[in-house]
C-alpha cells in the first residue's frame, strides 16, 4: 500500500493529527476498502461471511491497547498477510483525545451514545462524534439482513484490576445471554463478566439494543502510554479475532461455565456535587471486595455503605462530572444454562 492514501489511514490511528476526507481504494483480493471519516473504515470483501464485525477502540483516547491492536489487524489485512473474509468496520472513536493522549477533550464519549449526544444543550466534539459513530455503525449493520452481526468496544481501565481482562455484557431487557459469545471471550482470556443491570449510553449498549449485535465493552488491562503495551498481553484476543475475520466458518471452544466468573451490579453511586469522595484509597483496584457495613463515599449528608455480605468496586473515579456514575458495585452471581441462548 505504499503512497496511498490508507497510509495516512493507518497514521491517523497512531493519533495522526490530519482530518480525512472519504475514499475508497481496492486490495489485490477484489475486497473494497472505504474510508467513511477520520477513524472509520470498512473493509466488503468479494465474497463476505455471514457475519459483520465492528472493532471500535479509542473511544477513550489515551486507552491505547485496544487502538494498537486494531492497528495490528489492520497492517496485516491490507498487507495481505490476514485474508478479511467478513464485513468488518474498524472505529478508532476519539482522534482528537488520541491527538492529546488524554481520556477525552470535553466529555466522556462512552456516555453519549443512545442518543445521550442530543440532550441538552451542550455543543461539543465528543458530542457531534458519538452522533456520527451512531450512523456509522447503523449504515454498516443495516447493509444486509439475515447474518450474526458482532461489536467488540475494546478498551483499557485507568487502575489495576484483580481480574486484569473483563467484559462488561450489555443489559439484555430479558433476552438470553449469548453462549456463543461468552464461549469467545473465555477462550481469549475474558473469563470475567459484568452483567449490565439497566439501560446504559455506552456505545456497546447502543448496538445491542438498536441493531440487534451481540455487543461487548472489552477492558483489556491497564491504561499505559503508546508503544508500552506488551502485545503478549492480547495475544489470545488478537488470535480469536483473527480466526474471526479470516475463516467463515470458525467457532469457539465449547463453553465451560465453571471456567467463568460472574459478577452483577449491586449499587450504582452517582456523584451530585465537588463534595464528593470515597472513603477507600485510589490506589484501589477493580474487583476489590468490602465487608457489610463498609462506608464506601459520601456526598455531603449523603453516605453509602455495602450493603450484602460482600461488594466489590468497579470504575471507580471521584474525578467524574457531577451527574455521572462515580463508581459500580457489584457481587457475585452466576450465570446458568437455562439463562443461555
Amino acid at each position: 500500500m505504499n503512497g496511498s492514501r490508507l497510509d495516512d489511514f493507518l497514521a491517523l490511528s497512531r493519533a495522526h493529527p490530519r482530518e480525512l476526507a472519504p475514499f475508497q481504494e481496492a486490495l489485490p483480493d477484489g475486497s473494497r476498502v472505504q474510508v467513511w471519516d477520520s477513524g472509520v473504515l470498512c473493509i466488503e470483501p468479494a465474497v463476505p461471511g455471514n457475519r459483520d464485525l465492528v472493532l471500535s477502540s479509542g473511544i477513550h483516547g489515551n486507552e491505547t491497547a485496544p487502538i494498537e491492536l486494531c492497528e495490528r489487524l489492520l497492517n496485516a489485512i491490507l498487507s495481505g498477510r490476514l485474508p478479511c473474509r467478513q464485513r468488518l468496520l474498524f472505529i478508532f472513536g476519539n482522534p482528537a483525545a488520541m491527538n492529546l493522549g488524554v481520556r477525552e477533550v470535553e466529555e466522556n464519549l462512552n456516555r453519549l451514545f443512545s442518543g445521550a449526544h442530543a440532550r441538552g444543550d451542550r455543543h461539543n466534539h465528543e458530542r457531534e462524534r458519538a452522533a456520527r459513530l451512531e450512523q456509522y455503525v447503523t449504515r454498516f449493520f443495516q447493509a444486509r439482513d439475515g447474518v450474526e452481526r458482532l461489536h467488540y468496544d475494546l478498551h483499557t481501565a485507568i487502575r489495576p484490576s484483580a481480574y486484569e481482562k473483563f467484559a462488561i455484557y450489555p443489559f439484555t431487557h430479558g433476552a438470553p445471554y449469548h453462549r456463543r459469545q461468552l464461549a469467545f471471550l473465555c477462550s481469549a482470556g475474558v473469563d470475567t463478566i459484568l452483567l449490565a443491570h439497566g439501560p446504559t449510553t455506552t456505545f456497546s449498549y447502543f448496538s445491542a439494543r438498536n441493531l440487534g449485535a451481540h455487543a461487548v465493552t472489552l477492558e483489556l488491562g491497564k491504561v499505559m502510554p503508546f508503544g508500552q503495551n506488551e502485545a503478549g498481553r492480547f495475544a489470545a484476543m488478537e488470535c480469536n479475532l483473527e480466526q474471526l475475520i479470516s475463516e467463515p466458518d470458525w467457532q469457539p471452544p465449547v463453553l465451560d461455565l465453571n471456567r467463568i466468573r460472574v459478577f452483577r451490579v449491586c449499587q450504582e453511586i452517582i456523584k451530585q456535587s465537588e463534595q464528593f469522595c470515597f472513603h477507600f484509597s485510589d490506589a484501589v483496584a477493580n474487583f476489590s471486595t468490602f465487608p457489610a457495613g463498609t462506608l464506601l463515599a459520601e456526598d455531603g449528608a449523603q453516605q453509602w455503605f455495602v450493603r450484602e455480605r460482600e461488594e466489590a468496586v468497579v470504575f471507580p473515579n471521584a474525578g467524574v462530572a457531577k451527574g455521572q456514575r462515580a463508581v459500580l458495585m457489584v457481587t457475585a452471581a452466576e450465570l446458568s444454562a437455562d439463562m443461555l441462548d
